[in-house]
């Protein structure tokens, strides 16, 4: 089952099912464009320089064509997750083993239990091949966070 924190940052409006940007600075800019544009995110600049400059020092690509990319900061009030899908792949500064699936998490400096159990939960699901395979052939952003919801 999804923790009760996690299934509270799933919102439709903060998923795009087709990102259009080729590296992981375009794509995560996207995705901090739909948080800003939700009312959710100000300072959306600020946030995007914090995540890349968090990103430049460690990637947060995991296994499966997964990324993480997150940032503690005081930028948010709340946790914020954004979530993007490219069929075509992103890459993270490694050609060969691109990103499908990005999950962007705000998260505020307090909060970094909350933010724990948020990305473990989310990559114990993201951790099987079946649930990334049913996430990539979503049609709309619903569907894709009810097949989120219903791994396990």
């Amino acid at each position: 089952m999804i923790s009760p924190l996690l299934d509270g940052l799933l919102n439709p409006k903060h998923v795009l099912l087709d990102l259009r940007g080729k590296t992981a600075g375009e794509a995560i800019w996207e995705i901090v464009e739909v948080l800003r544009e939700s009312g959710e995110l100000n300072k959306a600049t600020e946030f995007f320089q914090a995540v890349m400059a968090r990103e430049e020092k460690t990637s947060t690509v995991a296994n499966g064509a997964v990324a993480f990319p997150h940032v503690r900061t005081d930028l948010v009030d709340e946790i914020l997750l954004g979530i993007g899908r490219s069929a075509r792949g992103i890459s993270f500064g490694d050609e060969e083993n691109l990103v499908h699936l990005i999950f962007l998490i705000a998260v505020p400096q307090q909060m970094v239990n909350d933010y724990l159990i948020c990305v473990g939960g989310l990559a114990r699901r993201l951790s099987k091949d079946a649930t990334r395979q049913a996430l990539r052939e979503a049609s709309t952003p619903a569907e894709f966070l009810e097949r989120l919801r219903a791994d396990e």
